[in-house]
């Protein structure tokens, strides 16, 4: 056969290319992590009750963590408080509030229940009358919309949630005891878990960061939505409106979530003040006092008091507040900003995640405690990291 012969005839096809070691490991580790996101992402949802309640569990224990240690500190003549009687009164007092806070729920959602029925058509005639501008016609096609509307279902409802309110202060009691139980013995699991005490000593600093953090935000946040919610009762107060108590624990409630929590409550307290009173100019007067207060308290005081302790995104906080909306409904996106706090403060101090600590930090410089990182060194052993020199700029 001839070399132009040869030339022409048709290639074999080759054998398709086969993935090599590394990119399989990597692909199997894709596909596990997405299984794994979606299986947690599940058991979220379906035991989110349980979740819930201990999550909030942990936050308020973790805000007497360093009281109580204080407290065990002090002595009285040739008596000391002992650690275990401190946990004891902080469990009292944790008890005692969170029942009278469930307590004062519940009275103040049945007032606006029973209240509510005979405000339905005050209420339906003030919101129409807002389109009268725009002709009769549309006024009485948005009273009959929403006439339409089940409003009795919906307070049906508010009642029903606001029922489990008390179990799930039960079962946050409940968790908060256990957690002051395991107290004592937190270290010595910490140090038998990790079998070394350079890294349970790391771990332990990563966990007292994160809690003197996040109780410096809810401390913080607590005095600000209290001044909030008290102010706004006092405006109400002053002006004879009804549900001036509800509404100042709404104010105190939504003053939580960052950024719209005061939005909403604004808009909240002005719409009740105008379905009382049936005045633009009132509602708007209202409107302004009230959004006044939450700009110099929330916008002026807040970020004074907070320094630089949350660091965190605001663009992350609103995907947080979204995302965990999603999974655990109105009580996620309260737990949402602590969660976040936590996470950023885990992925600073591993290497392989500190990508994630970046993006959530607010400046691109999430703090690092120098004495608490630590890296593996040739010998295996774990040493201390250098200070960051952006760290100590700061």
């Amino acid at each position: 056969m001839s070399a132009r012969t040869r030339s022409t005839a048709p290639a074999e096809p080759r054998p398709p290319a086969r993935l090599s070691m590394v990119e399989r490991s990597r692909l199997q580790a894709w596909f596990l992590g997405i299984i794994a996101f979606a299986v947690v992402l599940f058991l979220l949802v379906e035991a989110q009750f349980i979740l819930i309640s201990l999550v909030i569990a942990i936050v308020l224990f973790s805000l007497t963590t360093d009281a109580i240690s204080s407290i065990s500190r002090l002595r009285i003549g040739n008596w000391r408080v002992t650690s275990w009687l401190a946990s004891i009164a902080a469990f009292a007092l944790i008890s005692s509030v969170l029942l009278a806070l469930s307590g004062l729920v519940l009275v103040q959602v049945n007032s606006v229940v029973t209240t509510t029925v005979g405000y339905t058509d005050q209420a339906i005639e003030a919101i129409a009358g807002l389109f009268a501008w725009m002709g009769p016609d549309t006024e009485e096609a948005v009273a009959a919309s929403i006439r339409s509307i089940e409003v009795s279902s919906y307070i049906r409802t508010a009642a029903e949630q606001a029922g489990n309110v008390l179990s799930a202060t039960t079962l946050v009691i409940l968790f908060v005891g256990f957690l002051f139980a395991e107290r004592i013995w937190f270290d010595t699991k910490l140090e038998n878990l990790m079998q070394d005490k350079a890294r349970a000593k790391q771990v332990s600093g990563i966990i007292r960061s994160i809690i003197r953090r996040v109780n410096h935000y809810l401390l913080v946040k607590t005095g600000i939505s209290a001044l909030t919610g008290i102010a706004v009762y006092l405006v109400m107060a002053f002006f004879e409106l009804e549900f001036a108590a509800a509404m100042g624990i709404v104010t105190f409630v939504l003053n939580y979530l960052p950024s719209v929590g005061s939005i909403i409550a604004t808009f909240l307290v002005a719409l009740v003040a105008y379905l009382q009173v049936t005045e633009p100019a009132f509602a708007l007067l209202i409107f302004v006092l009230v959004g006044m207060l939450q700009f110099v308290l929330g916008s002026v005081i807040d970020p004074m008091l907070m320094g630089k302790t949350l660091r965190v995104s605001s663009f992350g906080i609103i995907i947080a507040m979204a995302f965990w909306g999603a999974v655990w409904g109105v009580p996620g996106m309260f737990l949402a900003v602590p969660i976040m706090v936590a996470v950023m403060i885990i992925c600073s101090h591993i290497p392989a995640a500190r990508a994630v600590a970046i993006l959530l930090s607010r400046e691109g410089l999430p703090e690092i405690d120098p004495e608490n990182q630590f890296t593996a060194d040739a010998t295996g052993a774990s040493r201390p990291n250098e200070r960051r020199e952006t760290a100590a700029a700061e």
